[in-house]
Order: C-alpha cells, then structure tokens, then sequence
C-alpha cells in the first residue's frame, strides 16, 4: 500500500472473513467477523459492506465461506449452487456481485484431482481481491489526463478504497493526480439518504491526507456555476453495453448539471462493471430500498410517521452524457455501443 491507499474494507485473516462495517464509520472502525455465506449475504443486504467491486470481492471470500460449510455433503456441488443462488440475491443491481460468484463456479470446474473446493475458491477470491487493486491503479493512471494541473473534482457517494478492493475507481483517479503532483480540490457530496460522502469519502480522504470539501447534494449547480469544479467523477454499479450506467442515485442529475456547464463527466469502474449482456440502461434493474433510509437518520425519525417514500438506490445515466469511461482495459470517450464493443473479452 501506498501512502495514499490505506484501507482495506474486505479482508481475509487466518480464521476467515471480516468486513468493515461501514455503517459505524466514521464514528467506529470495527471489523465484523463473518462466518458464513448467509451471513455474507445479510450484510451486503444491510450495506455492512458496499460499492460494487467490494460488493463482488466480498462475494468470493463467501463462496469459499461456502465450501467449507458443504464440505463433507454428498452433493456439495448443488450446495453451492444454492450459495451462489442466496448471494446473488443480496443485491440486484450491483453485476460485480454475480459476475464474482459466476467466476468463483467456473472454478469447481477446473478442480485438479485432490484439491478441495474450499482451497480452490479461496485462491481465487484472493486473486479477484489482487486483480481489482491492480486493475484500479492502472485506471487511476489512465484517468488523470482529465484533470488538470490545478482542478477541483466533484465525487459522489464513495468510490475508494471501501468501495473495492483497494485504492478506489474514482477515488482511485483522484488518488493517482495527487501522487503526480496535481492541485487537486475534492468536493465531496453528501450522498443521501445513506451519506456516503459524508461518513465515508470525507473520512477516506482523510485518512490520507487528501484535501476535502464536504458539500450538501443541492450545492452541485452553484459550484459550477461559480467555476469551482473543473471535473465531476463516479464510479459505477453496472454499465450496460452502449455505456448507459447506473450508479448511485443522484448520480444522473449531476450528469445532467455537467453537460449545462460544459464540465467533463467521467465515469471509473473495472471491465467487471460492464454488462454486455444487458442492452442498454433500460434494461437495468434497479433496487428499491427501505422507506426507513429516508424518513429515519441513525434511527430517529426526520419525516412525519406514514409518510410515503419511493427509494430507487440507483438511476442510469444515459451515455450520452457521459465524457469518457475509465477502465483498466482503457478509456472509452463519447461512449456507445461500437465503442464499448471494443473493451468486450475475447
């Protein structure tokens, strides 16, 4: 780790799985033990852990969670399967999450004579983990030719460190300008209802020594108009194969305040984020949440009891509004479907 890279959200210790638990921060820095795949399971639910590449990350480590508890069962193949299946569940618009536990089934069928599942799926949710800090550096490297010499950056939700495996997408670009030497001013929105730019961003940022702003959502438009933000940058939760992506919600309206005025919008997320299997944004399914997550702040109410509440987790922004988009596999600018073919695997 470098000195700006110093979290560690997922992590896997001798006895097993702890995840940060993100909802304590910045007030608590705990680290719950996870036991289990359902357990896994329950706290991707409950946002213990969160932001698609960790989401995904945090998947393996409970697949292989998963093998030691079908360890021994006749059918330990159908077992889990029907971990994959709880997983997979967990969270339905993050596509990290499946593509993790997809890669994770590949696996048992690679298994060399001898070899046990639990060592196999370890390995290779170790090396999901390792892949992921890589892979972010090098989008971090391709991403600062966007940001000037002297730049202030607008973030939204939190994309670092405790969002992936390590380093972050966005944050992780950010993170890669200031070790250029870039005069990099972060304004970091709060990010309602669950503020993660708030609790989480600022915090990160911190730890490292990166210069932060926070702002309430609604300031975005007066910050560009008064020419304080040069660049906004997101990460992603699933970006559909002509670049429409979905994100945090929020993450649209920033879009469209960008393209007013004339401000680059830039989306980092690992190829893993790309679906090439859903057409388009409207295809994309997304979370609906609690209505306690808006009428509720750390469990005291702040709307009057019954009240109605829609609460999207996520919109899709569509690709037209979208400058460029970051990956370890190379930038995507004015991004659409032609262009997007060419991160597809081959």
């Amino acid at each position: 780790m470098t000195r700006f890279d110093t979290v560690r959200a997922v992590q896997w210790r001798d006895d097993g799985l702890y995840l940060l638990d993100q909802r304590l921060l910045p007030d608590e820095v705990v680290y719950l033990p996870i036991g289990d795949h359902r357990s896994a399971a329950q706290a991707i639910r409950d946002m213990v852990v969160r932001g698609a590449p960790a989401i995904g990350i945090a998947a393996a480590y409970a697949m292989a969670l998963a093998a030691r508890e079908c360890d021994g069962q006749p059918d330990w193949r159908r077992c889990l399967e029907a971990a994959a299946a709880t997983l997979n569940a967990a969270r339905p618009t993050a596509v990290n999450l499946a593509w993790a536990v997809a890669r994770q089934l590949r696996v048992l069928d690679q298994l060399e004579p001898g070899q046990t599942p639990f060592a196999a799926l370890l390995a290779e949710a170790e090396r999901i983990q390792a892949e992921d800090v890589s892979a972010n550096r090098h989008m971090g490297a391709l991403g600062t030719v966007f940001l000037p010499d002297d730049c202030g950056v607008l973030t939204h939700c939190n994309t670092g460190s405790l969002a992936t495996g390590g380093y972050g997408t966005a944050l992780g670009v950010i993170r890669a300008a200031v070790e250029e030497g870039k005069q990099i001013r972060v304004y970091a929105d709060e990010t309602r209802p669950w503020l993660q730019g708030a609790r989480l961003t600022a915090w990160e940022l911190q730890q490292d020594g990166i210069p932060v702003k926070l702002v309430v959502d609604s300031a975005a438009a007066s910050l560009m108009a008064a020419g304080k933000v040069q660049a906004v940058i997101v990460g992603a939760d699933r970006i559909a194969a002509n670049g429409d992506t979905a994100n945090k919600i929020g993450t649209y309206g920033l879009a469209v305040l960008a393209h007013h005025h004339k401000i680059p919008f830039l989306v980092a997320a690992p190829t893993s984020t790309i679906d090439f299997d859903t057409p388009s944004g409207r295809d994309i399914r997304i979370e609906e949440r609690a209505a306690e997550e808006i009428t509720h702040i750390k469990g005291r109410a702040v709307a009057p009891a019954a009240t109605q509440v829609e609460n999207p987790a996520f919109d899709v922004t569509p690709a037209e509004l979208i400058t460029a988009i970051i990956t370890e596999a190379g930038i995507v600018e004015a991004p659409n479907s032609e262009r997007m073919s060419r991160l597809r695997p081959r």
